[in-house]
């Protein structure tokens, strides 16, 4: 090895090492955000080291150059306005989204490669066709998959589990022709049959992830965001890129542990959720609740503001009501005019609230929450029996108190023990069902009370409360 790949090589340490300073600052939300800015600053060293090897080799010509910085301009134009442009609500359709483009870039870096070896020489045998196969399989299927996500996400595909007869056997079909086709190229060179592996792999991500229902949703987002890792590390291995094979194996094995941390938290097996069957989609229809049960009682703005202004302690639980209003700052305002006068608010966060890891420390990071205030589910639980009021917003699945008792769809998924409070606070629009399509049992207990409005509204309302009993 010459010193000049010598020192590419020592370049590609230093940016794996900004990777896993970045990866270990994002272990707490006090310092993701400079876990984010050292893993920009690694990526820029690994891009910057990758284009000067490209420019000492000579192997990108005129067109080629054009073609490079013209991707990286539109892309990074894209990107950016993505990034800054999207609402809350939609982040976890753009988390989709971009595992999606690194699916999908890995594959095609492969794709390219096998096709220039071939050409070359023939077709690659052992090891390296071992990667190539591995990243079209494992980006292609992260490719469709993660679009299949983000329109369920969206709405521009049904939530609900999507099961149509002979579906599973189809899956199976799938599974042989990949790896029959994939144990052909291992000593046979063939474009053909990395095509079919190319399709048979499209197909089945898209089939993989139509039973899932939106109640595993953020386990599926999960689970991509590994795919994407792992293919990237598998394109580093093809073109010998160690900055690829780093950081997509960081990105794979956090993504694996984040997802088997999120089955955990649902109580449900990978394999479970892979099958599908399980969520039916936001039920958003408007019910009276004086027609689904007696015993839910309504409330007005001015009774809750009463129960929150004279409460001891406070704990609010956000949901992905929370985030679809928008009311993010709302209730970081509500949780301020209650701190001034000495009540003690912290925020209960669930792992699997919202649509995606982390979707509700994201959300109150935005509106300044405080990072002590946010506590995980295991930490907050035993709060609860000393707790005045719990004031819940949007959260439903993560809230009832059926998944403590046996034959329902979420009987042993850990919850947030809301129903040992004192008094109970439950702002929704609705009566409607949450992702598991299941009504919420804590919605009839006599110590909860039901404040019917949008969320962003609702807290505007309840602010103004409270500054009228302070004032």
């Amino acid at each position: 090895m010459s010193s000049f790949d010598t020192s590419i090589q020592l370049i590609y340490v230093l940016a794996a090492a900004c990777f896993v300073i970045g990866l270990h600052l994002m272990n707490s939300p006090g310092s993701a955000r400079r876990g984010n800015q050292a893993s920009t600053i690694g990526m820029v060293i690994a891009g910057i080291a990758t284009l000067i090897l490209l420019i000492h080799s000579g192997s990108v010509t005129g067109v080629g150059w054009t073609v490079l910085i013209l991707g990286s301009a539109v892309g990074s134009v894209i990107g950016l306005f993505a990034a800054r442009s999207v609402q809350m609500t939609a982040m976890p359709q753009l988390v989709s989204m971009f595992n999606s483009v690194g699916g999908g870039a890995a594959a095609l870096v492969a794709i390219y490669e096998y096709i220039h070896d071939e050409g070359a020489a023939g077709g690659v045998l052992g090891t390296t066709t071992v990667t190539t196969l591995l990243d079209v399989i494992i980006g292609a299927v992260t490719f469709s998959g993660s679009i299949i996500a983000a329109g369920k996400l969206q709405g521009v595909i049904p939530g609900q589990p999507l099961i149509f007869r002979g579906g599973r056997l189809l899956n199976i079909g799938l599974g042989v022709v990949i790896g029959g086709t994939a144990i052909f190229l291992l000593t046979t060179a063939s474009l053909p049959a990395l095509f079919i592996v190319l399709l048979a792999s499209l197909a089945f991500g898209v089939m993989m992830v139509l039973p899932i229902g939106g109640a595993d949703m953020p386990v599926v987002i999960s689970l991509l965001n590994a795919f994407t890792g792992t293919a990237v590390a598998m394109a580093g291995f093809v073109i010998a890129n160690w900055a690829l094979i780093v950081a997509g194996a960081l990105v794979g094995a956090s993504g694996g542990i984040l997802t088997k941390l999120m089955a955990d938290a649902m109580n449900r097996s990978l394999a479970n959720i892979i099958v599908g069957g399980f969520g039916t989609g936001d039920s958003v229809a408007a019910i009276d609740p004086a027609a689904t049960n007696a015993q839910v009682r309504a409330i007005a703005a001015d009774d809750a503001a009463i129960q929150l202004a004279y409460a001891g302690k406070v704990i609010i639980v956000p949901g992905y009501g929370l985030a679809a209003a928008q009311a993010q700052h709302g209730v970081a305002e509500l949780a301020s005019l209650l701190e001034s006068r000495g009540i003690e608010v912290s925020y209960a966060i669930h792992p699997v609230a919202g649509r995606m890891p982390g979707h509700m420390n994201v959300l109150l990071a935005e509106a300044n929450v405080p990072y002590p205030q946010l506590v995980e589910m295991d930490e907050i639980n035993p709060e609860f029996a000393r707790t005045d009021v719990v004031l819940v917003i949007g959260a439903n699945d993560v809230t009832n108190p059926a998944a403590r008792r046996a034959g329902t769809p979420i009987s042993g998924m850990p919850i947030l023990d809301v129903d040992q409070a004192k008094s109970i606070i439950v702002v929704k629009r609705s009566m409607g069902h949450g992702y598991a399509g299941l009504d919420n049992e804590l919605y009839t207990d006599p110590k909860t009370s039901m404040y019917f409005a949008d969320a962003k509204k609702a807290m505007s309302q309840l602010a103004a409360a409270v500054k009228t009993l302070v004032g």
